[in-house]
């Protein structure tokens, strides 16, 4: 019994431009077992006429020539209960042979809900492993077999030892207060300490002083004009005593330069491929709208047409949306697209953006303060540096679910105990994690 059976039949409308992509669509939507209520042209398409056709998905061949339409459309495509998937045009074009099946199978599995990707019979194989059946009860012991191991117990619990073997010296004994135990820790001072050198003693007072403060009655109020002199020295004195302070010279510290540099070199690294751009447009639209750290997209797309993926997640994500330079600095709370051929490099204020033949490297970013998200496509050589980079300290998740069209290296991660979720559940944790609140403070 196939799925189509259990679930009604999902209702898909296909825009793409006459050609190749939208021919092969059209043989994978087939091969689905879908209804395609809509097949039309994005760029003569009317947005009331995509409402009437009431679709549950949508499935774009994304073009630099439909931009302007995509935008002339987003009122229908913003409908609620409506799932967009898109597609580079490009690869589906050239999609052929085993490519265009695995992809169709990924396709049908995300209109229908269900996760079967295998081909035709590999989900009747039988198991290699033998699976143990239920456990059998355990029989129940019976008193007249304990009897006499529980007799012999007891003649024997005469010669045990008992604690009256052991008697405690006289000298000690055991606190029962805490203010007794803390009395037991305490040194025992011998008797005859050693003496304390006396201070010594202050100059013999003349008899007619000690007569005068002996007799109270002539006491009389102190002569202001004939001490004067006495205080003012002694004021001099204590002036010239203490330190002179100077102000002159007082700056205030520059915090900025003072943190830690790997705090100012973390980053949120999205790397991602086939099947890439639906989930990391679900990633960025449900991050929030301010971070801590910038977030650095790494997605190979055949053309390098990077200007407009930027273009498309400018659309749907509350953080701005920019297409990484070399010499630019990466700016905490934005999203920078990186080409094939720029990397990173960390300096004393921070990341900054600079070219390189092999693209991005893990091992540039600070461990202890970034973060590492691998989506659907992501390359399988990210894996090794990805782990070592959470063997330092680095948060590293992948994505699961329907949507993850090539889950090779995100499974790899998840696989060694990283973090798992769908690209909506991983964009919350971020959040949590490294989200600014409305007065621009970490969450």
């Amino acid at each position: 019994m196939s799925v189509s059976d259990l679930d009604p039949v999902p209702a898909v409308a296909l825009l793409a431009r006459p050609g190749a992509a939208r021919e092969r669509l059209r043989e994978a939507l087939a091969h689905a077992d879908v209804q395609i209520v809509l097949e039309d042209d994005p760029m003569t398409l009317e947005p009331q006429a995509l409402h009437d056709a009431r679709p549950q998905f949508v499935v774009i061949a994304l073009e630099a020539a439909i931009e302007d339409a995509l935008e002339r459309l987003e009122p229908a495509l913003s409908a609620p209960g409506l799932t967009l998937v898109f597609d580079e045009a490009e690869l589906a074009a050239r999609r052929d042979g085993w490519e265009a099946q695995r992809w169709g199978r990924h396709l049908a599995a995300k209109l229908h809900g269900h996760q079967q990707v295998l081909p035709p019979g590999a989900e009747d194989e039988p198991a290699l492993q033998l699976e143990p059946g239920l456990p059998s009860t355990p029989p129940v012991p019976k008193e007249t077999a304990l009897q006499p191991h529980l007799e012999q117990a007891r003649s024997w619990a005469d010669d045990v030892p008992a604690d009256g073997l052991y008697s405690p010296p006289a000298h000690l004994h055991e606190p029962v207060a805490l203010e007794q135990a803390l009395a037991a820790l305490q040194p025992v001072l011998p008797e005859t300490a050693a003496p304390v050198q006396a201070a010594p003693e202050p100059p013999p007072v003349p008899a007619a002083a000690s007569s005068v403060f002996t007799d109270h009655t002539a006491w009389s109020l102190v002569d202001e004009a004939s001490d004067a002199p006495a205080v003012a020295s002694a004021a001099t004195s204590t002036e010239s005593a203490e330190p002179a302070f100077d102000t002159g010279h007082l700056s205030l510290v520059d915090l900025d330069a003072t943190a830690p540099a790997g705090s100012r070199s973390g980053a949120l690294l999205v790397l991602a491929g086939i099947g890439g751009p639906d989930a990391l447009r679900r990633l960025l639209a449900a991050l929030p709208s301010g971070l801590a750290v910038p977030v650095l997209v790494h997605m190979r797309l055949d053309g390098g047409r990077y200007g407009n993926l930027v273009k498309q997640m400018a659309r749907v994500s509350p953080l701005p949306v920019q297409l990484a330079e070399a010499g630019q600095r990466a700016t905490a709370g934005e999203v920078h697209v990186l080409a094939d051929d720029i990397g990173v490099h960390a300096a004393a204020d921070g990341l900054y953006f600079q070219s390189e033949a092999q693209g991005i490297s893990i091992a540039a970013l600070s461990a202890e303060h970034s973060a590492l998200v691998l989506l659907s496509g992501a390359d399988l050589a990210h894996v090794g540096p990805a782990l070592d980079l959470a063997a330092a300290g680095a948060w590293v998740a992948g994505q699961v679910g329907e949507g993850c069209y090539d889950p090779a290296a995100a499974t790899a991660v998840v696989a060694a105990g990283m973090v798992a979720g769908e690209p909506q559940e991983l964009a919350q944790v971020i959040a949590a994690r490294w989200g600014l609140d409305d007065d621009g403070d970490a969450a």
